[in-house]
């Protein structure tokens, strides 16, 4: 029987991450645009908070604020140490901790709801509105309990990963 036959799926799997874990110059670019887009979403969201459009509700307190803005801008995080070192497995466990606490902040905000999506496109350009109109509490809900399950499951798998290519 050969090798790869004998081994599980991942332990292929993570041999075949450990031999990319030094990163090209396009992954680093990407890690660039990446952190581009969340510093994009954050300022969209810091203007809704500023300009009191409603999005945010009473309910969106300082705990609130800390879990919503603290797991945004966490994700950029992970993304500077994989720019810097040029290599992700050094990095996974800080994304694991951004997925757990990404995890903890969506359940918290579920809970609580501090948002009122009827106001998310109140001051985009009128494109902008028209494509975000199918975007209601409801959905947004539905998306926050899938961002659990997929935070949660993806902080086991970034651990597993981690730690099998560091045993390598």
């Amino acid at each position: 029987m050969s090798e790869s036959k004998t081994k599980g799926w991942f332990a292929q799997h993570a041999e075949s991450e450990a031999k990319k874990d030094v990163m090209k110059l396009s992954s680093r670019v990407g890690e660039f645009i990446g952190i581009f887009c969340v510093l994009i979403l954050l300022i969209f969201f810091i203007t809704h908070q500023t300009s009191s459009t409603g999005f945010f509700t009473s309910n969106f307190g300082r705990l609130e604020q800390f879990l919503f803005y603290g797991s945004l801008s966490f994700g950029i995080i992970p993304s500077i140490g994989k720019i810097i070192i040029g290599r992700k497995n050094p990095i996974r466990p800080l994304e694991a901790f951004g997925a757990i606490f990404s995890c903890i902040a969506l359940l918290w905000l579920l809970i609580v709801f501090p948002f009122d999506f009827s106001h998310l496109s109140d001051f985009l350009p009128r494109i902008l509105q028209l494509i975000t109109m199918w975007i209601f509490n409801g959905i947004v809900k539905i998306f926050m309990i899938i961002g659990i399950i997929g935070s949660l499951v993806t902080s086991i798998y970034i651990i597993a990963l981690y730690v099998t290519i560091r045993s390598m």
